[in-house]
């Protein structure tokens, strides 16, 4: 969704659950180059809920055992794949590589036009990022 602006709100968001989501967070703003938009958390820090933002696009974030139906639901889920638009993939591979993040692909860019890395967060989840932004008439 890059280049996408003007208070748009996008109309999906990964949502993930971490055993300890303070440290996804800061890998995730530290290392990938998101940014903290909120976090509620309760006095003994687990996180319920928190959005982060890179570009047009957000993922929600929380802590496993918060309790609640999701919690639950989630409980024995693997680890998700996430897509994200970035406008300078090898500025953004650099900063993660700087960061200690695990880099499963360098920046390679695809038969289809798009140029990508791929890595893996301290969770396992997969994180892919590249130019790849599809027009979905919005």
């Amino acid at each position: 969704m890059a280049g996408t602006g003007g208070g748009a709100r996008p109309s999906i968001y990964p949502t993930l659950l971490y055993a300890d989501a303070r440290a996804a967070i800061r890998q995730l703003t530290e290392g990938l180059g998101f940014t903290e938009l909120s976090v509620y958390e309760t006095e003994d820090g687990t996180v319920m809920h928190a959005e982060l933002v890179q570009g047009g696009g957000a993922v929600m974030i929380g802590s496993k055992g918060r309790g609640g139906l999701f919690d639950a639901a989630m409980k024995d889920a693997g680890p998700a794949g996430v897509y994200v638009v970035v406008d300078d993939v090898d500025a953004h591979h650099q900063r993660a590589v700087e960061h200690g993040v695990e880099i499963l692909m360098p920046p390679t860019d695809q038969d289809y036009g798009s140029r990508d890395y791929m890595a893996r967060d301290a969770e396992g989840n997969i994180w892919s990022f590249g130019t790849y932004a599809p027009e979905i008439g919005v």
